[in-house]
């Protein structure tokens, strides 16, 4: 029996993951927002303190995102603190339990390379300057490619096998977070041709069931992409990774 820890698995794809897995035997561990605030870097920390000290399977899935420019408590903006933040100390703090496993993996849902939108803001990584919903989403994808690399290089020893996933058009109740009538629009386009969370989850565990074995595998749903693609730049990766460590590290 697996144990399996899913951040964002009490709803969207993550919950549908979660059930998939419970009821295919595997112990899972899903952590919503009742289990603690990932924008939180201190309540992110204590998190990892509590979870199983061996994991099979990390998945990072949790994602929050709004129109409006939202800081934290600790002077982070809430996108950035979410999906990069936490997905970095969350896979860093936990490896040692991931390294306890036969075979352990990490499974990272976001926007692999390829698509050609987003950009790291070096300067301003908490877009203070020219927030938007859509540029602090596009700016998580192009940072959660670099931390497939990153993490990769950084611990070229491990056995932890590290897979960026894009799910692509998902019909996951992101339109929510739209004005009208872009909510009307983009919630109808995702109920007529996006893939339900059940139909993702299934692809999903079929890939936990039968994983690459390469330390770092980027895919689009079913396709990989290839990580020569300047998104997964090996400097670009060590300069984030740099300074995650500094950011979180002072908190």
């Amino acid at each position: 029996m697996r144990t399996v820890v899913i951040t964002g698995g009490t709803r969207g794809i993550g919950g549908a993951l979660a059930d998939r897995l419970r009821q295919a035997g595997d112990r899972v561990v899903a952590i919503g927002s009742a289990d603690a605030d990932l924008t939180s870097i201190r309540q992110t920390a204590a998190l990892t303190n509590r979870l199983p000290d061996k994991i099979d399977v990390l998945v990072l899935a949790a994602g929050r995102f709004d129109k409006r420019r939202i800081v934290t408590d600790e002077g982070f903006e809430q996108t950035f603190a979410i999906s990069v933040l936490s997905r970095y100390l969350l896979a860093e703090r936990l490896r040692p339990a991931l390294e306890r496993a036969e075979a352990p993996l990490i499974l990272n849902l976001c926007g692999t390379g390829g698509i050609r939108a987003g950009r790291i803001n070096w300067n301003d990584l908490q877009l203070a300057d020219g927030y938007s919903l859509f540029r602090a989403t596009m700016q998580g994808a192009r940072a959660n490619d670099l931390l497939g690399a990153g993490f990769a290089a950084a611990h070229p020893e491990s056995r932890i096998r590290y897979v960026l996933y894009n799910p692509l058009f998902v019909d996951s109740g992101m339109h929510r977070q739209f004005r009208q009538p872009t909510r009307a629009i983009v919630g109808a386009s995702a109920a007529l041709f996006g893939q339900s969370t059940d139909a993702s989850a299934a692809l999903l565990s079929a890939l936990l069931a039968q994983p690459p074995s390469a330390p770092l595998t980027a895919l689009r749903r079913r396709a990989p992409v290839p990580l020569t693609r300047p998104e997964f730049d090996s400097s670009a990766a060590a300069r984030l990774y740099t300074l995650l460590a500094e950011l979180t590290g002072a908190h």
